[in-house]
């Protein structure tokens, strides 16, 4: 496939494939056609066959090129198949789309002055899972980062330490950079009840707190 999408991902080859769509054609009469010097043609047909998507048929003086269907059927296929996966994931799409307006939206009240003074958001999310199990995700070094890091992040320091006084520490990277956020839990009791912060530093201070 990637072969195939190279061969023609090139505006003059791709028209002579057009031009081979419609019936066989001679080197000098694609290159007239495509308004090209048969030496350039010569060498995207070449491009061209190589990918397996032209066939030549040597006559006496004279080379003929076709092009074969199979293997433009093939990445029309594939193509299918990419596109139908975009669409059964249109929802993550989506989720992008409505953050960027928010933000947008956001971006433009931040013009007043002192326009986050006192600002709060609260979350809630219920979980249809044991107690048990909901703690252990939160408290267990080894999966507490699955609750902070959906792809392409990777945690690279994760530690939730279930006593009062403890340290909350949430590490990770992608390709745009590297993360910190520190704070300390304020209470645990095992299967009932956690309470920490956690703060996100940028440059030394803290861009904003969670609790």
């Amino acid at each position: 496939m990637e072969r195939i999408a190279s061969a023609l991902g090139d505006a003059a080859r791709w028209r002579i494939v057009e031009l081979l769509a419609e019936r066989p054609r001679s080197v000098g009469e694609l290159a007239e056609l495509a308004g090209l010097r048969q030496p350039q043609t010569t060498k995207h047909l070449q491009t061209l066959a190589r990918a397996g998507l032209v066939t030549v048929f040597p006559l006496g003086q004279r080379r003929v090129y076709a092009v074969e269907a199979a293997p433009l059927a093939a990445l029309g296929r594939r193509l299918g198949e990419l596109a139908g996966a975009i669409e059964a994931h249109a929802g993550d799409r989506d989720v992008i789309a409505r953050y960027l307006a928010a933000i947008e939206a956001d971006s433009a009240v931040a013009d007043r002055e002192r326009w986050a003074d006192g600002r709060t958001f609260s979350f809630e999310r219920v979980l249809t899972a044991p107690r048990d199990v909901v703690w252990r995700h939160w408290t267990d070094p080894g999966l507490l980062g699955s609750w902070w890091a959906p792809p392409p992040l990777t945690v690279t320091d994760c530690v939730l330490e279930p006593r009062p006084g403890g340290r909350a520490v949430l590490d990770y990277r992608d390709a745009e950079g590297q993360y910190h956020s520190q704070g300390r839990v304020h209470a645990a009791t095992e299967a009932e009840r956690l309470v920490f912060d956690l703060s996100v530093i940028e440059a030394g201070t803290a861009a904003f707190t969670a609790h």
